[in-house]
């Protein structure tokens, strides 16, 4: 009887202690399926990537009867970037594009190409029927310093902050799919900075002659569309519209950039870029010989083939 009673106790041991061998081991394997599950929702509540592109090219004549520069050289640089947000009704959505170039000739010397950073977050709640109430702030300047070139002379016309576009506007926001989106508001307001002494001694960009910064108040406009119109083409356009109610409300400020991707193979590809700004406050020379300036559309156009990474 006392065999009896020391078996069944010692079988009782060992069962107690598989028993807690297994309930460690669930737990451990639950705790495991816990964790990788957060990763993997922490992973998809952000929505990452961004392209790069490098585009150069050089030329040289030598006793060429047709006439030309002797060596040309241009290369240019453009990085964009974003960061998306979801979770629930609630959506974050942050952007920034950076362009930068420089051509350089034997008769003209060197000279800037292009020159952007453009910075945009916009956060929305979803209300439904694809509408968000939104609000977006936008940051638009460049990196170096601008000239105007004559034939014997150049004359600084930007630089870093000189000028810069700050806007900062609460709205509704209407995405109908991930390809596009148009943000309206009513009440938006704008800062026009310009940091430079000697520019705002000249009054550039509309802000007053000695100040730096132009303060604006208005109605705002911005269409994105990001599309890929056929494989290995993607064309990606933004247009801005701004209407200053405290002054000439009817002079609409435009901003409209549009930029067409076509991808040869994994490194290579090619990208044309128009840019297009009308802004009633920025005037610019009608006829150079004269001086007779007024506002004017700006147009900007780069073409180019080179290297491209996708992350």
């Amino acid at each position: 009887m006392k065999k009896l009673g020391l078996f069944t106790a010692l079988l009782l041991a060992v069962n107690l202690l598989y028993a807690q061998d297994a309930l460690k081991k669930a737990r451990e394997e639950n705790w495991k399926k816990i964790k990788r599950n957060d990763a993997d929702t922490s992973k998809n509540l952000w929505k990452k990537g961004g392209t790069f592109n490098l585009n150069a090219n050089q030329g040289s004549l030598t006793n060429w009867a047709a006439g030309g520069d002797k060596f040309s050289l241009s290369a240019g640089a453009t990085l964009s970037v974003f960061a998306n947000y979801a979770k629930g009704r609630n959506a974050w959505d942050n952007t920034l594009d950076l362009a930068y170039g420089y051509v350089k000739t034997t008769s003209l010397g060197m000279r800037k190409s292009d020159d952007r950073i453009d910075l945009t977050t916009k956060y929305g709640y979803d209300i439904g029927s694809n509408w968000y109430a939104s609000a977006l702030f936008n940051l638009r300047t460049q990196f170096a310093n601008g000239y105007l070139y004559t034939d014997t002379s150049r004359q600084l016309v930007s630089k870093f902050f000189s000028p810069a576009y700050i806007l900062l506007s609460p709205g509704l926001d209407y995405k109908p799919n991930k390809e596009f989106s148009l943000f309206l508001s009513p009440v938006t307001g704008r800062w026009v900075v310009v940091l430079s002494d000697s520019l705002s001694a000249r009054g550039a960009y509309g802000v007053d002659t000695g100040r730096h910064v132009k303060s604006e108040f208005g109605a705002y406009l911005s269409a994105n569309w990001n599309k890929e119109i056929m494989k290995n083409i993607v064309y990606k356009s933004k247009l801005e519209l701004f209407s200053n109610y405290k002054q000439n409300p009817g002079n609409v400020d435009v901003f409209w950039t549009n930029v067409l991707s076509m991808k040869v193979n994994k490194y290579l590809s090619a990208t044309v870029n128009l840019d297009m700004i009308y802004d009633d406050d920025v005037k610019v020379f009608e006829n150079t010989k004269t001086g007779v300036m007024g506002p004017r559309l700006q147009i900007k156009q780069v073409i180019g083939i080179g290297f491209a990474a996708i992350f």
